[in-house]
């Protein structure tokens, strides 16, 4: 048989809906509700697991085949269902993330501010392999922040991020003509070097986003000030290296956090640890992070390529070198 007609019945028997499950191609969509499921203990009392992972953003993932919710989206759903459930009593918000957009994590910090405020009921953040920058800065609104002994944290601060096409254009003879109706109208602009005095305007809007992200961190660590002037240099930092200077309470892992959840919460040392997906999945355990959002990734059945997408524009709290993971 020709080995064309053979690549073709194998594709089609991939897709057959009976062979579905192995590879998600028919996951559930992002327009199905999230349901309960459990991922721990068996006692009386509920405390609600939420994972908050990748590029933080409020633009939907998008894939070839399915599409989900922005990591802003679905916290806020996740946050909708413990707020709703009179037997959820705190909440830990499991960690991943190297930061995102400044509008994207200020808004995920406003959320969660704004649960424990109509609610009173205690957040935990559990870190895991990277919680910087917007990642750290969601987790600032939690009673109690509990960083994986490999997490890496930190990298308080902005970052401006443009690419710059002007060099390429030159060598192959690309000139482009803008019409504007203000001097700084197309500041910014990738299509020719930044004049001095549009790099001192971009700087101003970096320290005032910078000086907005440091004000919150002394709101809710407190820091010596000669620590806060080492968490503004924006390098990252070990666990322990967060715990000495303060931006975290404890170094342990995720059951810890549910421990500590429950003391807050007054709720028994076995009470349920639930969490909200979409999809049931066999043998559902805290790691679990299928079905939460993941950051955009051009994909063609499951093949990662987001490398051909071209840099946008944008301030950004979050850590460059976490990005690539």
């Amino acid at each position: 048989m020709p080995s064309r007609i053979l690549a073709a019945l194998a594709l089609l028997f991939l897709l057959l809906p009976g062979c579905a499950p192995k590879i998600k191609i028919f996951a559930s969509q992002a327009t199905e509700p999230l349901k309960e499921y459990v991922v721990d203990g068996e006692g009386e009392g509920k405390v609600a697991l939420i994972h908050l992972r990748g590029f933080l953003t409020t633009q939907p993932a998008r894939g070839m085949l399915r599409s989900q919710p922005s990591p802003v989206q679905e916290l806020v759903n996740n946050l909708k269902l413990a707020e709703t459930d009179d037997q959820v009593g705190a909440v830990v918000v499991a960690i991943d993330s190297p930061g995102g957009t400044a509008t994207a994590s200020d808004v995920i910090y406003h959320e969660l501010t704004a649960f424990k405020e109509r609610t009173g009921k205690p957040v935990i953040a559990a870190m895991f392999d990277v919680a910087a920058s917007g990642g750290y800065y969601a987790a600032l609104p939690a009673d109690w922040i509990m960083a994986h002994p490999t997490t890496i944290t930190g990298s308080v601060g902005v970052v401006f991020m443009r690419p710059k096409v002007s060099g390429l254009m030159d060598k192959v003879g690309v000139d482009m003509e803008v019409s504007k109706s203000g001097r700084d109208k197309d500041m910014g602009s990738p299509f020719r070097p930044s004049t001095d005095e549009e790099k001192a305007l971009f700087q101003a809007i970096i320290d005032d986003m910078a000086g907005r992200f440091y004000a919150l961190v002394q709101e809710h660590r407190h820091l010596a000030p000669a620590d806060l002037e080492t968490v503004k240099t924006a390098r990252v930092f070990t666990a322990n290296q967060a715990l000495s200077l303060g931006l975290v309470d404890q170094v342990g892992y995720i059951q810890d956090a549910f421990a500590k959840a429950r003391s807050l919460a007054g709720l028994p040392e076995d009470s349920l640890v639930v969490t909200y997906r979409r999809d049931l999945y066999p043998d559902d355990n805290p790691y679990n992070t299928l079905d939460s959002a993941e950051p955009y990734k051009p994909n063609l059945l499951g093949v990662d390529t987001s490398f051909l997408m071209p840099p946008r524009a944008g301030f950004c709290y979050v850590w460059e070198g976490g990005v690539t993971r």
